[in-house]
């Protein structure tokens, strides 16, 4: 069962999924779009009922004619509309009349053309939640849940089926055709396809939910215009995750975050595109840029269990071939780590004198003289403690004249895989056509399967670490934002010392600091604090205090205190004469240690989001900012810093002293939760920096957004 994002109401996706009848209204031998779904029943091998309804009631496709679906006389599970937009509402009045509960609307015409289609769309789906009746579409080519037979759909298919256990959801028909088609090509099997359209009632996460219970499938492949219900979303990613059921999905479509919270950096650091990325990160979600990477993640994460351990042994008859694996896996981040000692002197037992022991591992061409080298390398390379998954990189034999001369080299890697106890996967160089020939020799061998190419393969293997790692740290992050559904908080702090008050309320360490009224109060406090000062100029309505000179560091002695405050005074009524001034703050000077940028804003789509990165001035030359959407855990703050491009800077880097991760992570993943409890009013809250210096975490400056400032 699962709740439509369109109303609270229970549907069962495993009726609507499974039909057992089916009325095709709108059936006719001159149309393609009907001769295509009759086809489909024939190329499924459907062996429910099919009834066609047109107004003439004629037979269609060899299935028995009615005018109407109440004129069919027994019950019917489902109802595919074909008819024009004109009349789709009178056709679904009458399957709601036959007692029809399950529908998919074909037709085209509606919310994807404007306004007066959008009303037209409105009416079907407020009649649909009027008779309870659960539909796809309009503007769908349906659905096949090709495990079970059962479907109602237009979407082309090329013969033979091939059953797998991999799922393809798609908002466009026609994309999802080009995706079943190289499908097909490669070999991949299907569990399922649909293509949801313009989605006024069942959606992609609707259709998501239900795959994550369905025993057929594995993998859920996503092609995504839009996310249209976020939340629904993260509950699907949550339940798939936690099912070690991998999400991949290609979402277009990029988009700046919404103008409203641009006047704070976060804003323009983040973007809508950035926080997509951040949500799958958090859940699990690998995210791919082409279709022909979306089949090949697939296919990989639907014959994967998760990885052990992230690192990769790859092993070829060809050193280019293993440099061209090197360097794709640099660019996707794939572990490469070299062999262990005792790996490489095991290894040099096996090999010809002339090979190295590196990693990618050259064998040379000696395996076509001596194939049990795969038999005796493969084991070597999978009882290495940093490999978690065994790569070969070679080609495969395509016709039977190339399978004659290669017969005993592939049988031997197929040995030599089974002996290792890992995953596995051969990849072929370049991208190619799987025909029948390859097919069946890596069946005939057992191999674990192909990778088509070297670069889709390598980022495939890429998503399948990170889904891995994911699955082994499955931190749980709540489904809402808790500290939002509770009343805000009624602090509204203006000035930069009322927000480190009230960061400091909420247990994040801020630098001590007084406010002073006067010059002579400034040497006052000064003379507490001792040591070099910095003063800054207090005022709501100033943010960037160094453009008005509202900022003097290094400041020591009584008569330099002094003649910085009054300088500070003197320049800001200068620059800003219509500024409130509440003071200027006195505070100990910070000389050492690496400053961060903690900020978080208010994505209009996914909500509040959380940014960190560089701080100081380098948040805006670098723009190395890490994004989350919140409550963060202090575990979710390590994995963004460790991102970070500048991420050696934090741990010792030319002898400055390392960051306690494990404190910086405590009092970002505090900031965070501080800024959920003030409330959906507030746009942005920013620290900038967060002054870490070994076990030492400050917040030394801190400015909040108000959606009504």
């Amino acid at each position: 069962m699962t709740t439509s994002h369109s109303s609270g109401r229970k549907r069962d996706l495993a009726a609507f999924f499974n039909p057992r009848s089916i009325a095709m209204v709108g059936a006719s031998e001159r149309s393609s779009w009907s001769i295509g779904v009759a086809g489909r029943f024939r190329d499924y091998g459907y062996a429910g009922k099919v009834f066609a309804v047109n107004r003439n009631g004629n037979d269609a496709h060899g299935y028995p004619g009615f005018k109407s679906c109440k004129d069919i006389g027994e019950p019917v599970d489902f109802a595919y509309l074909m008819v024009p937009a004109e009349v789709t509402l009178d056709a679904l009045a009458d399957a709601a009349d036959a007692g029809i509960k399950h529908v998919s609307i074909l037709t085209s015409g509606f919310a994807e053309t404007g306004d007066a289609g959008v009303e037209i769309q409105d009416r079907l789906l407020a009649y649909a939640e009027e008779r309870g009746i659960t539909f796809m579409g309009p503007n769908s080519l349906g659905f096949a849940n090709i495990s079970k037979r059962t479907m109602a759909t237009s979407i082309p298919t090329r013969l033979p089926v091939l059953d797998g256990s991999v799922a393809l959801l798609s908002q466009s028909g026609a994309v999802v055709a080009e995706v079943c088609k190289f499908a097909h090509q490669q070999g991949v099997g299907l569990s399922f396809v649909a293509a949801t359209g313009n989605e006024a009632q069942l959606g992609l996460t609707d259709v998501m939910d239900y795959l994550v219970d369905d025993p057929a499938t594995r993998v859920i492949g996503v092609f995504a215009e839009s996310i249209r219900d976020p939340q629904a979303f993260r509950a699907a990613a949550r339940r798939a995750l936690a099912a070690r059921k991998p999400i991949v999905i290609q979402k277009v479509g990029k988009s700046d975050i919404s103008a409203a919270i641009a006047q704070a950096h976060t804003g323009s650091l983040v973007g809508d595109d950035k926080v997509f990325d951040a949500v799958c990160r958090q859940f699990g979600v690998i995210r791919v840029e082409s279709i022909e990477e979306l089949v090949a993640t697939c296919d990989l994460m639907s014959r994967m269990p998760p990885l052990a351990q992230p690192g990769i042994g790859v092993v070829s008859i060809s050193g280019g071939a293993c440099g061209m694996f090197a360097d794709q896996a640099q660019a996707a981040g794939v572990v490469l780590e070299q062999f262990t000692p005792q790996t490489q002197a095991r290894l040099k037992e096996v090999l010809p004198e002339f090979a190295s022991s590196l990693n990618p591992l050259d064998i040379t061409g000696a395996v076509f003289r001596a194939p049990e080298i795969w038999e005796k390398t493969l084991p070597v390379v999978a009882s290495d403690p940093k490999v978690g998954m065994v790569a070969i990189i070679n080609f495969m034999p395509a016709t039977e004249k190339e399978l004659a001369g290669l017969r005993e080299t592939v049988m031997a890697m197929g040995r030599g895989f089974a002996a290792c106890g890992k995953p596995g996967i051969v990849v072929l160089p370049t991208s190619q056509p799987v025909g029948a020939v390859m097919t069946g020799i890596v069946k005939e061998a057992g191999l674990p399967g192909l990778g088509f190419g070297t670069q889709l393969t390598v980022r495939a293997i890429a998503g399948l670490v990170q889904w891995s790692a994911r699955v082994a740290n499955p931190e749980t992050t709540a489904t809402a934002h808790p500290a939002e559904s509770a009343p805000a908080s009624a602090v509204r702090p203006g000035t930069e010392r009322e927000v480190l008050d009230f960061l400091a309320s909420r247990d994040v360490p801020v630098i001590p600091a007084k406010v002073s009224r006067s010059a002579a109060e400034a040497v006052a406090f000064a003379r507490d604090i001792g040591g070099k000062l910095a003063l800054k100029i207090l005022s709501a309505d100033i943010q960037h205090k160094t453009e008005v000179g509202g900022v003097k560091l290094n400041v020591e002695g009584d008569d330099a205190v002094t003649a910085a405050w009054n300088a500070i005074d003197a320049s800001v009524r200068q620059h800003c004469p219509q500024a409130a001034i509440d003071g200027i703050i006195v505070s100990p000077m910070r000389s050492s240690g690496v400053e961060l940028f903690v900020g978080t804003a208010r994505d209009p789509h996914w909500g509040p989001v959380l940014a960190v990165g560089l701080g100081g001035v380098w948040v805006e030359v670098m723009a190395d900012t890490a994004v989350r959407p919140l409550p963060v855990t202090p575990a979710d703050v390590k994995d963004m810093l460790g991102s970070l491009r500048g991420a050696r800077l934090l741990q010792g880097f030319r002898g400055s002293k390392p960051a306690d991760l494990d404190a910086v992570a405590q009092a970002v993943a505090r900031i965070g939760d501080a800024a959920l409890a003030l409330g959906p009013d507030l746009l942005s809250l920013e620290i900038n920096p967060l002054l870490v210096d070994g076990d030492r975490v400050e917040a030394l400056d801190g400015l909040c957004v108000w959606s009504q400032a």
